[in-house]
This record gives C-alpha cells, structure tokens and sequence, in this order.
C-alpha cells in the first residue's frame, strides 16, 4: 500500500517531534497497515503559527486567481492517484470498496469543481446604493472576506469526504487551515497534504495537516488557540459541546455538523414492498453515518406487513470483506465501538424491545470488528435504542398512530439531522416533512444530498451548515463600508 507517513505543516511533509509514530489498524483484520506521524501539541502549535503567518502575510486571502490555480491542481492529483487513495480508504475505513467510486471517494474528489467554480461565480461585493443618515449622504458597499484561520477537526466514518467537505470551501474562501482528522483514519489527510505538498503551488502554510494517536491533547491547542479564527467541526455532540466551551473564550466562529436520530416515516397508504424492500441499507457502512435514518416507523394499520418485509431485507443484506464489490457493509472502525454497538443492543433487550435479526457480534469472521446487521421491532419511542445514536448496523422500528403521532415521535428527539417519508401523495409526504425539525429530508426517495445542498442539522445535530453556497459562506466574515454619494 502506498501511503503517507508524515503530517504537512508550513509547507513540508515532516514527521513528528521527537519522531513519534503510531501504527494504523485496518479493522477488517485487526493489523497495522503502516505507522503515521504521531503530533504532540508543540506540532499543532507549530500548524498554526504557519497557518497564522500564510493568511496574514501572504497573497492567498486576495488572490482568487492563485486558489483557483492550486485547487485545480489538487484536484487534478487526487484524481490521478485515486487508485492508491482508494486503497488506503478501504484499509483503514474498513469502508466497502464499492462505497469508494461514490461518496467515500469519487464523487469527492468530483464534487470539488463546485467550490472551486464559485470563485468565479459568488458575489464577493454587492453594493447597497445611497442611503441618508445624520444628514450625510452615503453610498454602502457589503464585502464578503475570508475569516482566517480554520481549525478543521474531521470524523472516521467518511475521512476522505469530510476532509475534501472542509479543506475545500475553506481554501477557495482565503482562508488557510489546520486539518486534525481522526487517529483512526490519517492516511485520508497525510494524502491530501502530500498531494498538495507535492502536485500544487499551494504556498507554505495554507494547508496544514497534523495527525495524532491523542486526538484531545492536540484538539485542545486547536480549539484553544487565539490564533485560530474558526473551528470546523463533524463528529459527535458531546465532542461538539466541548469544542464550543474551549472556542468560547475567545469567540471563535464555530460550525459544528453533530449526531443524529433521524426518522424514515412510511405511511400507510405507501406501497411497501417499494419502500421498504431495501430497509436493511440502513446497515450501510455498518450504520457509520450520521444522517442515516436508524429509526423506522410504521403504522399500526400494517405493522406487521411491514415488519416481515423489513426482516426479509435484513437477513439478505450482503456484509463482510470490505475488498468484496458484492458487500456494502465491512467492519466496525475499531473495538472500541464495536463493543458499544453491542452494549446498545443488550440495552435494546433488556428495556424490552424485541430483536428480530442478529443481535450479537457477528463470529463467523476470524477477524476484524464485525456486528451483524440487527433489527429491533415493538420499539418505544422513548427507549434508549430509539433516542440515542448507536453508530453501527442496528435499526429501531416503532410503530405509530396517525400523521400526527408519527410527527410527534419523530420529533420527539435531541436531535435534528434528516429524515425520510414516503407516502402514495406527494402532497401528504411533502406536509409531513415539513413538519419535521431536520436540516434535511428525502420524500419518496428523493435525495438531498450535493455539493450545492446545505447540510446540517436542527437542536443537538449541529450550527451551520456544510456545502452548497451557505456552506462556503461559513468561511466568510461581512464588511460594510460606506463612502459619500456623488
């Protein structure tokens, strides 16, 4: 496998103070795939202090000329050396590699001529006209700059995407970046950085990629630090809050992309055997997603019906050797969260709730974090299963009333990140998703998601958004000025 070892800071790939290293872990097999830099906090203070000195000293926050330049070329390398990439991906994700030629690869490095196009495209002055106060009359002029710094802080489930997802909008926008992923998956950043280091005329300093087998020792020098204007952050709630406390001290601008619980409501006049022949999808990735809709509910008119159909798909759905095409599930990112998948699922049980498929680690692989795909029915909306994000292959079915009562169960949760209806009347469909407090939703199988489509959540599922106009935009401060009519 060819991968990246060392981290990007001010320009060049280096390793860490002292030479610390720590080793990868592919978790389909439990071994290491290579060792990669191991950053102390002396290494981020380091990234920033470049970061810091490329946007205050450099061309890169006024020249749209040289971003879009060194954007292209990044994304022409990562094209060019997606086959190695895609290795990595699978290695260290445990992702299926059928996952790669879309959202876990492909379509990213794709979606990157989006952003990169808006340079051109966005509206970076827009003027106001006259407009008279105290007597004096003056003509307004809104700018649009870059905000500075970033501190981005990326998760394990969707590396190479959520990286791209940050790193690109933030560089088109002026500003210049630390990226800190997650210590489960650095070769998804270390790449990037050696793609830039290596293929770009990205000046020293405006990307920094700093990777550690600590995440919180140098997560706290990120978020901490007076030299860092903005923290872009997906991961979980209770690690969000906690980048709020630290961001609070000196008012950074945080956007944070949180936890989900998210619905897929099926009413009663749908056609089941369409919307729910595939409900074991859920199970994709071994449920590693934040927006994937981990809560099912169904009427009580046609419960049952239901029931079989969804059990069905459960027991046929394919998992296993990510390096299989057939599969779209692998393992679990390590053992850490494969035994919390499976203390949920003893949860489920003891509180009640009646497991219909799996239900226990999944023993007929001699290695790797592997969960079988597991269906809970007879949920009850307030039961732990269904309220808190289990992050693993495990769906809860509950059963609802009436439109109103199925609203109210959606509803009925901390957090706000997507959902899904379908129903035989779009109107219905659409009346219902209206009514549901998520950043997104899919109605009849309609999908959402796009580098134009603002993402994000409602409650504990984040503040902001990511992609689409509204998502670059969080990279960017508002100026006014105003100057005397002619």
């Amino acid at each position: 496998m060819d991968f990246e070892p060392r981290m990007l800071i001010d320009g060049a790939l280096v390793e860490a103070e002292g030479g610390r290293t720590y080793e990868n872990i592919n978790p389909a097999t439990e071994q290491s795939i290579g060792s990669v830099a191991d950053a102390s906090a002396a290494d981020m203070e380091r990234a920033i202090r470049a970061a810091r000195r490329a946007f205050d000293e450099s061309d890169w926050a006024n020249d749209k000329v040289l971003r879009k330049r060194c954007l292209l070329q990044l994304r022409e390398a990562l094209g060019e050396h997606r086959e190695a990439l895609r290795e990595q991906i699978v290695g260290e994700v445990g992702a299926p590699i059928a996952l790669t030629y879309a959202i876990q690869q492909d379509s990213c490095i794709d979606d990157m001529l989006w952003d990169i196009d808006l340079l051109d495209r966005y509206e970076w002055e827009r003027e106001l006209g006259p407009h008279e106060f105290f007597g004096i009359r003056s003509n307004r002029v809104v700018v649009r700059e870059p905000i500075g710094v970033v501190g981005a802080i990326t998760p394990w489930n969707f590396p190479f995407m959520l990286n791209l997802s940050k790193i690109t909008p933030a560089l088109a926008a002026g500003c210049t970046v630390v990226l800190k992923p997650a210590p489960d998956t650095p070769f998804s950043a270390t790449w990037i950085g050696r793609m830039a280091a290596e293929h770009t005329d990205i000046p020293a300093g405006v990307l920094n990629v700093v990777t550690a087998s600590d995440p919180a020792e140098v997560a706290e020098v990120l978020t901490g630090s007076d030299d860092v204007d903005m923290i872009s952050f997906t991961g979980s709630s209770a690690i969000g809050k906690r980048i709020t406390e630290r961001s609070a001290a000196n008012l950074k601008r945080v956007f944070l992309e949180l936890g989900g619980k998210s619905a897929n409501i099926i009413l009663d006049d749908a056609n089941f055997d369409a919307a729910l022949a595939s409900a074991g999808m859920v199970c994709m990735h071994s449920g590693q997603g934040c927006a994937i809709t981990t809560r099912m509910l169904l009427p009580r008119s046609r419960y049952d019906e239901g029931v079989e159909i969804v059990k069905a798909s459960f027991e046929n759905f394919a998992y296993g050797d990510p390096n299989d095409l057939g599969n779209l599930a692998g393992p679990l990112i390590n053992a850490k969260q494969r035994e919390r998948v499976l203390g949920y699922i003893e949860r489920g049980k003891a509180e009640g709730a009646r497991c219909l498929v799996g239900g226990a680690a999944a023993e007929q692989f001699e290695r790797g974090y592997f969960v079988q795909p597991t269906l809970f029915v007879d949920v009850k909306p307030d039961s732990t299963i269904a309220q808190e994000e289990i992050f693993g292959p495990v769906l809860a079915v509950i059963p609802y009333d009436d439109d109103d009562d199925a609203v109210r169960i959606a509803n009925d949760s901390r957090y706000g990140l997507s959902g899904s209806v379908v129903s035989a009347s779009l109107d219905r469909a659409m009346n219902v998703a209206r009514r549901i407090r998520s950043g997104t939703m899919s109605v009849n199988g309609g999908q959402w998601f796009g580098p134009d489509s603002p993402f994000g959540g409602y409650k504990e599922s984040g503040t902001g958004r990511e992609h689409g106009v509204a998502g670059f935009e969080e990279y960017l401060e508002t100026k006014t000025i105003g100057y005397p009519a002619t």
